[in-house]
């Protein structure tokens, strides 16, 4: 796996993640009963960019980790995977 592959395989875990922790912890306006008018009451009232963005990272790094020594190490082959 070259330098490339490795960045793209960590942008693509990154974001996959992201789109899983995103929803976890969330409040709501309407869970709050305080909409802001003109908002949606979907809309969250306290997200914390930061901490998403540090939880989100980490598991991304060792995700990272262990997908790309499975990759490194040769224990699955492409040609193993003939049938997809």
């Amino acid at each position: 796996m070259g330098p490339t592959s490795a960045i793209v395989l960590f942008f693509v875990i990154w974001f996959m993640v992201l789109f899983v922790v995103l929803p976890i912890g969330l409040r709501t306006q309407g869970d709050d009963d305080d909409v802001v008018p003109g908002t949606h009451p979907g809309s969250p009232t306290n997200f914390k960019l930061k901490r998403t963005i540090v939880i989100v990272t980490l598991i991304s790094i060792v995700l990272f980790g262990i997908i790309a020594g499975v990759i490194l190490s040769g224990v699955i082959r492409i040609s193993e995977l003939g049938w997809i």
